[in-house]
């Protein structure tokens, strides 16, 4: 019977994990890092939660698991965890720098006029929606010059469903004041193709909406590959 052999084990000293990160900090300050390599971003973002391991074995295995650095940083907790090395603190650090990038693009969308500044809703949508492992249904509230005045979570459901409410949706605009709507849902298979009942509700809620003179400006469905707006199909 042949014997499991042993974890690898890090052999380098201290000296040597400093002087690594030091250099590579040192290339990120020059470069204001755009001649670093995506694991070695990694890297950088490891630093902190994890201060005596050499991190570098396990940037190159989270972009192995995950394919991109917008790969790592759209996993979600417990994927994460499931590479060797990464604790609780590496994890919530991965995070967080996807939500600051989700806050960073929201800044750009929110109380603007979001017709006319449709890429960064759009951007703002994927990377906020666009990695999530389970439906969710977003709305945003517009006043009468069409600036986004909310932007809601409306629902969360399965891998593959999500229940809408039309009704709870317009009752939400009237308390806001919006004359005008823009609905937002993810498909977590990354197949941003319309199903039948996504048409049916949407149809629903512009018909629930215009009898109250509110509009459906568009309903988008946003994945990891893409975004479908029912206006460019002629859905709306």
């Amino acid at each position: 019977m042949t014997d499991t052999p042993p974890p690898a084990q890090d052999t380098k000293s201290p000296s040597q994990h400093a002087g690594h990160r030091q250099r590579l900090r040192e290339r990120f300050v020059r470069s204001k890092g755009q001649d670093l390599a995506d694991y070695e971003l990694i890297e950088l973002l490891l630093f902190a939660a994890m201060p005596r391991r050499d991190v570098k074995p396990v940037a190159k295995a989270l972009i192995k698991r995950f394919g991109s650095f917008a790969g790592v940083l759209g996993a979600d907790y417990a994927e994460l965890q499931k590479i060797d090395g990464i604790g609780e603190a590496a994890a919530v650090s991965l995070l967080a720098v996807r939500q600051a990038a989700v806050r960073l693009l929201q800044t750009d969308v929110m109380h603007q006029p979001v017709l006319s500044n449709w890429q960064s809703l759009m951007d703002y949508c994927r990377v906020s929606m666009g990695p999530c492992k389970t439906e969710q249904v977003r709305v945003l509230y517009l006043n009468r010059k069409n600036v986004l005045i909310a932007d809601e979570l409306q629902q969360e459901g399965t891998v593959d469903h999500t229940p809408v409410y039309p009704r709870e949706v317009i009752k939400r605009a009237l308390d806001l004041s919006a004359s005008a709507l823009i609905l937002v849902h993810n498909h977590p298979s990354g197949d941003p193709t319309p199903s039948q009942a996504d048409i049916e509700m949407t149809r629903e809620l512009q018909g629930a909406g215009e009898k109250l003179g509110i509009t459906l400006h568009d309903h988008v469905v946003v994945s990891k590959s893409g975004n479908t707006s029912f206006k460019t199909l002629g859905l709306l």
